[in-house]
């Protein structure tokens, strides 16, 4: 297990875990929108992540990693989450004939839910935040002899995670900005990892919601914090920032946009009105992050990720009733 934790996350290696993923994924699509450009003042790019199976960018890490346990021999993983990780790691475990136990928070999105289950994994509700939820994940461990896949802190994870930088690359060589959600961190040390090492001077960026920002304020205070978890949107659902992934990014981010609560409800409205895509409260948020910022971004290359489209009914019903989805104006 040691050699799985020990992986280091670089270029090289997300390069070769290329290879292991295409062989269950596709590339997923870059898309120019015109009706954003002209909105934010920028050419805007999505990389929507949300068509990948599972509906989220996870599951590039999920493959990775699980091909990794396959090839040490180890039987089963078992990880907390709000969702969308534990559907990759259901996902990719199903995939490679091994046990998952996915663990979530008492009163979590059914939709995410019921989709974990449909993989065949055995779920479990514990806790109820995704912090409580870690706490039941230790006692399987030592009960069932399962590998722990830790939401953030698993190398395998982001370097996976960094072939879909590995892409938007390819298609977009003269990318200016990038601007992406996070939460438990793995998406933006992908981020730093992949692009910094093909073009020096990219702007990354990051957008949390402001009723959980501990990233947010870990980069700010430049040490791991705590900080209050009150988001609806599950992909923001962290009350604390995690070693692995804030290592890379807390000196790395060059800037950190927050989210209100409605900003991140009229975001969902703004995906569905300008790109006919679904997509959950931090797979729309950067839509909203790049409007907030469109002085220090017009005229540049910027790609925005959708990183998921795993909303709930309710999610969605209040979105599309605020008044930026009928009229694509964010406020």
């Amino acid at each position: 297990m040691e050699e799985i934790k020990n992986c280091p996350i670089s270029i090289a290696e997300t390069i070769r875990s290329r290879t292991t993923i295409s062989s269950y994924l596709k590339a997923t699509q870059l898309a120019f929108y015109e009706g954003l450009s002209r909105l934010v003042g920028a050419n805007i790019y999505i990389k929507h992540e949300n068509h990948n199976p599972t509906g989220t960018f996870k599951i590039r890490g999920g493959v990775n990693l699980m091909f990794h346990i396959k090839k040490q021999g180890i039987k089963g993983v078992t990880t907390f989450s709000t969702g969308n990780h534990g559907l990759s790691i259901a996902t990719a475990a199903k995939w490679f004939g091994l046990e998952a136990i996915i663990v979530v928070p008492e009163n979590n999105n059914p939709a995410k839910n019921r989709a974990i289950k449909d993989c065949g994994a055995e779920l479990i509700e514990a806790g109820t935040t995704f912090e409580e939820a870690s706490l039941k994940v230790n006692e399987l461990c030592n009960q069932r002899s399962l590998y722990y896949v830790h939401p953030a802190n698993e190398p395998h994870l982001i370097n996976g995670v960094g072939t879909e930088f590995l892409e938007v690359f390819e298609e977009l060589p003269d990318i200016d900005v990038m601007i992406l959600p996070i939460g438990a961190g793995s998406e933006a040390a992908a981020a730093i990892t992949t692009l910094r090492s093909l073009k020096k001077g990219i702007e990354i960026i990051a957008v949390q919601a402001q009723a959980s920002s501990a990233a947010y304020l870990s980069w700010q205070k430049k040490k791991i914090v705590q900080a209050e978890n009150n988001t609806f949107a599950g992909g923001f659902a962290t009350g604390i920032a995690y070693e692995t992934p804030f290592g890379i990014y807390q000196e790395n981010l060059d800037d950190f946009v927050l989210l209100s609560e409605d900003e991140i409800y009229d975001s969902i409205g703004l995906a569905l009105y300008y790109t006919h895509n679904l997509a959950e409260g931090a797979g729309a948020a950067s839509i909203m992050a790049a409007y907030k910022l469109r002085d220090r971004i017009k005229g540049k290359n910027v790609v925005l990720q959708m990183s998921g489209c795993n909303a709930s009914s309710d999610e969605i019903e209040i979105a599309i009733n605020r008044e930026c989805f009928l009229t694509g104006l964010p406020y």
